[in-house]
């Protein structure tokens, strides 16, 4: 999996490394830290473009973020499209999910489904919310899930 900075630069280095070198040089300035992580996607013709990124939230203080774009030629369905922007979320979270116990950093799985049953989003809420609540994640849905609707909304290609 390729990641970047926001600026763009590449990472040079594992995304479990770069997460651990960000926590140990952002704690050693007095930064409080909490992670967010956050799957958007867009479907542009037979394509679907996915995001995730894992946002650093210095408390009080801003934050920064690492970025992943893929793309898949497979079909979805609105409920099957945000249930794979889940798993993709749960699969980094549960990637670095040692580093945050290890340092103490508070974590949350951010999805991009709505709470308002009126949306088609919402289907695939309860689903949502069971596999990351059981994987032991703290869950955040919109509007609270600023991770994947705001900061990964930004960076689908």
């Amino acid at each position: 999996m390729s990641w970047r900075k926001f600026n763009g630069e590449s990472m040079d280095v594992s995304i479990f490394k770069a997460v651990e070198a960000a926590i140990i040089r952002e704690t050693q300035k007095g930064y409080q830290l909490k992670v967010c992580i956050g799957t958007d996607s867009q479907v542009k013709g037979k394509e679907t473009d996915f995001a995730t990124v894992i946002v650093f939230l210095r408390l009080g203080h801003g934050g920064f973020m690492f970025i992943h774009n893929e793309k898949s030629l497979q079909t979805f369905t609105i409920k099957e499209r945000m249930l794979m922007e889940v798993n993709k979320s749960i699969e980094v979270a549960y990637e670095l999910c040692s580093l945050f116990t290890k340092y103490d950093v508070d974590m949350e799985v951010h999805a991009d489904i709505n709470t308002n049953p009126q949306f088609k989003s919402n289907d695939a809420l309860r689903e949502a919310m069971g596999y990351i609540l059981g994987m032991g994640f703290v869950f955040k849905a919109k509007p609270d899930a600023f991770a994947s609707s705001s900061c990964a909304n930004k960076m689908v290609n």
